[in-house]
């Protein structure tokens, strides 16, 4: 049968996933570990071979690929005032999939480019002031980056999207230090205007033509038709296309997404995120943008389980799975040395669900925007600071520990609206949809070349679970 092979290389594991474009069916799924230390291709032919013991043989007409092996796409973003430009390049480079390993604000110092050049980026985003602003603050970072000793091996790329009137300058400043350098408009035109799509394409363009080769994936250019983009770029396409439909098909509309891993945990939203009351709302920061990603680095089931600890504390995890909290503590110290564990027992699942919950409850969160009550010469007002998903009736969630859970229904509840925490703007209710055959990622890939067909896919395979409430 002729089919086509969509391929995630993550970090962990490699996963496949192979369909019917004529038919706009899912033929099956597999996955193997990541070969990435010794020949990335050796974990795709065991994962393929694992796919065609399900499906039968399969002739691939086309092959197309997205990663986050080996660390992902590690991106470093120097901007100016924290809420303003900064925040602006950290969205752009979020939302292009990119893992934020840095973020720095104001005049970079000496401390600070040693450590840019200890944490070696892949690529380094330089920001900083509104066209017809500020241009000291950039110009000054540049020329500390110009400082900065170039390694052996090839130096990261550096972005300058920043105020226009010092773009120039800062491309001269830099122009010794051998860097490729790439000029874009301002990821903050004006005051509270966010322009990130052009930085977004460019990131895209350096992962498709740099990264993957740094990656060492370059050897697997010759077994796909092509390494398209970050996996979190694929997961955020792929939700894109469910939420806002084709001309052919209507998509499910505004929708919070939650993609629960071992190591971080994303959210995602496709909503404009508008205030739900009327009248007495002020808006505080700069505007979002309708479709958002947020990573939590620090939140995870194995890797970054001690993180939901941190978070949630010993007491809440032991309410959520029924556990003493000194039980709770031990299994978190047990998960954290040993990633690869899975639940052995019933305590095991209990804490497995309990740390589901918890992460999904920061995570979604820290993504969700807040509102609180102020008082002004003219009267009480709400100020609300980011997006207001209280209206979004649609929850999708992926990931293995929520696709494998009998209590997905529960772990749904931990994303919505509690009064515990009445300034979250999290959704109040919403319909539960579980990406059970976990294809997101590989829908947003298949979605570039026939998006009515990964639709079609998405609306068959990632069905209602029920209500959240």
């Amino acid at each position: 049968m002729e089919a086509v092979l969509l391929i995630d290389f993550g970090s962990t594991n490699t996963k496949v996933t192979a369909v019917d474009p004529e038919g706009e069916r899912l033929l099956g799924t597999a996955a193997a570990y990541t070969t990435v230390d010794t020949d990335i291709g050796t974990g795709l032919a065991e994962g393929v071979e694992k796919l065609q013991k399900e499906t039968g043989p399969l002739h691939f007409v086309k092959r197309f690929a997205c990663s986050s092996a080996a660390g992902g796409l590690r991106m470093i973003t120097c901007g100016l005032v924290p809420s303003l430009t900064a925040e602006a390049a950290r969205l752009a480079s979020l939302g292009a999939g990119a893992k934020i390993i840095k973020v720095f604000s104001y005049e970079l110092t000496d401390e600070d480019v040693i450590e840019i050049s200890t944490l070696k980026p892949d690529i380094l985003l330089l920001t900083g002031g509104v066209d017809g602003g500020n241009k000291e603050c950039i110009l000054h970072n540049a020329r500390m980056l110009a400082a900065m000793p170039s390694p052996a091996a090839e130096p990261f790329p550096i972005i300058i999207a920043g105020n226009r009137g010092a773009a120039a300058e800062c491309e001269k400043i830099l122009a010794a230090t051998g860097r490729e350098l790439i000029r874009c408009p301002n990821v903050m035109p004006a005051l509270n205007k966010l322009n990130i799509e052009p930085v977004q394409e460019e990131i895209r363009r350096l992962f498709l033509r740099r990264i993957i080769r740094a990656k060492g994936l370059s050897r697997e250019q010759a077994l796909v038709s092509g390494i398209l983009m970050p996996t979190p770029s694929a997961v955020k396409r792929g939700l894109e296309l469910l939420s806002g439909g084709t001309d052919a098909q209507k998509g499910l509309g505004e929708l919070v997404a939650v993609d629960l891993g071992g190591a971080t945990t994303d959210v995602y939203s496709v909503a404009k995120g508008l205030p739900q009351r009327s009248g007495d709302v002020v808006m505080k920061g700069i505007p979002e943008p309708e479709s958002k990603r947020t990573v939590e680095g620090d939140i995870g089931m194995r890797y970054s389980s001690a993180g939901v600890l941190d978070a949630a504390g010993a007491e809440k995890l032991a309410m959520l799975s029924g556990l003493a909290a000194e039980k709770v503590r031990t299994g978190v110290a047990y998960w954290t040395a040993h990633p690869e564990a899975l639940p052995a027992s019933e305590e095991d699942v209990a804490l497995d669900f309990g740390l589901a919950a918890a992460a999904i409850e920061t995570a979604v969160t820290r993504h969700a925007g807040t509102i609180e009550e102020a008082y002004t010469p003219a009267g009480r007002v709400f100020v609300q600071t980011g997006k207001d998903l209280s209206g979004v009736n649609r929850l999708v969630l992926t990931g293995g520990a929520v696709i494998h859970n009998t209590r997905a229904g529960d772990l749904a509840a931990s994303a919505l609206f509690n009064n515990e925490n009445p300034a979250s703007l999290r959704p109040r209710k919403a319909e539960v949809y579980i990406d059970k055959s976990y294809i997101l990622a590989a829908m947003g890939l298949l979605a570039e070349t026939w998006p009515d067909k990964a639709l079609s896919i998405m609306q068959k395979e990632i069905q209602a679970y029920g209500t959240g409430k």
